[in-house]
């Protein structure tokens, strides 16, 4: 009768070979459990256990199961520091999961032992070439994080600086405001929502907003992506009525026939603006609250404000 101990070895030595035999048969999942019915067994063979470590590392590399894999790497290190095979499969796992430096300290621990190694060697030179690739994509994507940042306080700046009434939303908090610049897109109408338009400041040091005009009467609207703050109303409204427009059945839309109101939301109302009078001063008025980076504009036929 066999001793205990070469009982166990004699076990996990045979769910070795079935392992093997399945991953030779590209069975990975059924690999997997016999290696690991073969370390069960427990034997004191440190050998034999870096090799089932290692091969199920292998078996759950090729499932995609790259963290499993790593583990089992590591702990075929462990008992077998100098255990080649799970070195490279460690390296690949570190490949794997984008941890470059670490696939690169893997595998130059792994050719200190062969210094030819070509799958080593391989790894290594990808590693390095993705490693430097990320720094450099980091590098840019910090610059053009500073880039963003300088503008979005330049134009908050510059809003500021007109006197245009600021207003963040409930959940901010005041000293919020340069958060609150992250967005600044045409909001709070469906419908416009799509042209994602940007307040902007120009290389004049002046702004353009997007502006929406709706005609509650017709439920008809027009966007204006770029509003000169220095335009007059007056100005697009010629433009957009040079013509009358296919919907006013009634032919009232004529440029001088118009009047302008703004909303205001707080006080659930409406103020009329001069159409001669430019977007920065309606901006300006006392009412005109930007809120959420977003401003709005309703035109309306009628000689009373809407409700």
């Amino acid at each position: 009768m066999l001793p205990c101990f070469i009982c166990f070895i004699f076990q996990a030595k045979t769910y070795k070979n079935e392992g093997n035999y399945y991953f030779q048969e590209k069975n990975y999942e059924k690999a997997v459990i016999s290696y690991s019915e073969g370390l069960k067994k427990k034997c004191n063979d440190a050998d034999l256990n870096a090799v089932l470590c290692t091969n199920r590392a292998v078996a759950q590399f090729y499932l995609g199961n790259y963290r499993s894999a790593l583990s089992d790497a590591i702990t075929a290190r462990k008992l077998k520091p100098n255990h080649l095979k799970a070195i490279i499969r460690g390296a690949l796992c570190h490949l794997e999961l984008g941890h470059f430096p670490e696939a690169i300290v893997w595998c130059e621990e792994g050719l200190r032992i062969d210094s030819k190694e070509k799958k080593l060697l391989e790894t290594r030179n990808k590693a390095d070439r993705l490693k430097r690739a990320e720094q450099r994509d980091s590098r840019k994507a910090k610059l053009v994080e500073r880039k963003e940042q300088s503008q979005k306080e330049a134009l908050l700046k510059a809003l500021k600086g007109r006197n245009i009434q600021l207003s963040l939303e409930p959940s901010k908090e005041e000293d919020e405001v340069s958060d609150g610049l992250a967005e600044l897109s045409l909001d709070g109408f469906g419908s416009c929502s799509a042209y994602g338009a940007k307040v902007c400041l120009d290389e004049n040091g002046h702004l353009t907003w997007p502006v929406l005009f709706l005609y509650p009467e017709y439920g008809q609207t027009d966007f204006i992506a770029a509003f000169h703050e220095e335009s007059r109303f007056m100005d697009h409204l010629m433009v957009m009525f040079s013509e009358l427009p296919p919907w006013d059945l009634e032919r009232k839309y004529h440029p001088g026939d118009l009047e302008l109101y703004f909303e205001d939301e707080e006080r659930e109302g409406t103020y009329q603006v001069n159409p001669e009078a430019t977007l920065l001063q309606a901006l300006q008025h006392q009412r005109t609250r930007f809120v959420c980076f977003s401003h709005r504009n309703y035109l309306s036929t009628d000689n009373k404000p809407m409700e």
